[in-house]
């Protein structure tokens, strides 16, 4: 069923044109509309705990889109087309997020099957900071003091960032132009090959190609944040290994957790933390599921959390919860071939319980709430939720964007 339509005056993205006359009038989900049913047991001081956790801290998303579906999602090609991919700005505001890395819909939004080519990066990316432009309350993130800033002045910051270099295809110096329009973290490869590596759907694993060992150099270099979320096993190991900064998983969970080629195996955690890299745990529909929850909810991403926490160091993981607003599985189904979910997201003869959303973490409105309740709840100590609703990943930046 589709979710409730949203009215006119819920359209806050690109205040400029006239929507119907300049861009076609789909109609948007409602960004209030909720199905969650989640609420960590948490008595008044436990409440107010997670309140001035949220208040007094940077907290960030490692991973999101924070884009509204269409309300009928056999519109999500068209929409896709227009470019004008519309923000859910006053719930974002309400969120307690700091700053969120914001990834658009961009390797599934081109007009071919094969995904995003270099003109359709830059016009995607174009009409993002032109909308954000127009936006009060909120700021593009270049440096780690932009985030501090928003903070600060209580606004929303946006960090730009991309899931897949593929579109810059054997051009190293298009490295340089994304970086001076504002992209701060890359994503090497999706989930099929490209000039740089190997991507989750890959039979043959040929790990990092010698120019995406080159692309690796020239993002060290300038100061973007290296993404392996959706890089095979070896391209991955191999990124790590040929950064001289660290690397980042932006989003995904542990294999050991669930078997499933989307998740990343311990080889690639361990290594990952060595380095001094930063895990963000994944909650997308039917990907962080786990054994002893295989009806994928907030229990079955945080079983992903606890896992990594004590494989790679709680200073070594956070949340890229990549999630949206809207119907999350009905976008999966209407994309699917673009995405190849049924590969990378396959675990063979192991069950589980298919589910109309992540309860709990169904959007970003709601996402680090209730992780920082779920952290009270289970007893963690200030210091450790600080760190990992955000303090680890401002860490890294400061090694990475310096």
């Amino acid at each position: 069923m589709p979710s409730p339509v949203a009215r006119p005056s819920d359209y806050e993205s690109f205040p400029y044109v006239r929507r119907g006359v300049d861009f076609p009038a789909i109609e948007l989900t409602d960004p209030r509309h909720r199905r969650s049913g989640f609420a960590p047991a948490l008595d008044e001081e436990q409440a107010a705990r997670v309140e001035r956790l949220l208040a007094e801290n940077v907290i960030i998303s490692f991973h999101d889109h924070p884009q509204l579906l269409p309300a009928d999602l056999a519109d999500t090609p068209a929409y896709l087309r227009t470019r004008q991919e519309f923000t859910a700005f006053t719930e974002l505001r309400r969120s307690g997020l700091t700053a969120v890395f914001d990834n658009w819909f961009g390797i599934i939004g081109s007009a071919t099957p094969s995904g995003w080519k270099w003109d359709d990066l830059i016009a995607a990316l174009g009409m993002r900071l032109a909308d954000l432009a127009h936006q009060d309350g909120v700021v593009v993130a270049r440096t780690v003091e932009d985030i501090a800033a928003a903070k600060r002045d209580g606004r929303l910051a946006f960090v730009m960032g991309t899931e897949s270099a593929g579109p810059v295809e054997n051009e190293l110096d298009r490295i340089d132009v994304l970086y001076g329009l504002g992209i701060r973290q890359m994503g090497l490869v999706y989930a099929e090959a490209n000039t740089l590596g190997s991507g989750q759907k890959e039979r043959c694993d040929g790990g990092l190609t010698a120019f995406g060992r080159r692309a690796v150099e020239r993002m060290n270099a300038l100061g973007i944040l290296v993404d392996v979320s959706h890089a095979s096993d070896r391209t991955s190991l191999d990124a790590i290994e040929a950064s001289a900064k660290p690397v980042a998983i932006t989003h995904a969970g542990a294999r050991g957790v669930w078997p499933i080629p989307r998740m990343k195996p311990d080889a690639v955690l361990k290594a990952c933390a060595e380095r001094g890299g930063v895990l963000g745990i994944e909650a997308a529909p039917h990907t962080t599921v786990s054994y002893d929850h295989r009806a994928h909810t907030i229990e079955s991403v945080m079983d992903h959390f606890t896992y990594a926490a004590d494989l790679m160091g709680i200073e070594h993981v956070a949340f890229g919860p990549d999630t949206l607003y809207g119907d999350h599985v009905g976008f999966h189904h209407a994309i699917n071939g673009r995405l190849g979910l049924s590969s990378v997201l396959d675990p063979g003869d192991v069950g589980y319980d298919r589910v109309a959303h992540v309860d709990g973490l169904e959007n970003p409105s709601e996402n680090f709430r209730n992780i920082a309740g779920w952290l009270v709840e289970h007893g963690y100590s200030d210091a450790e939720i600080q760190a990992v609703l955000g303090g680890n990943i401002l860490r890294l930046l400061n090694e990475v964007w310096r």
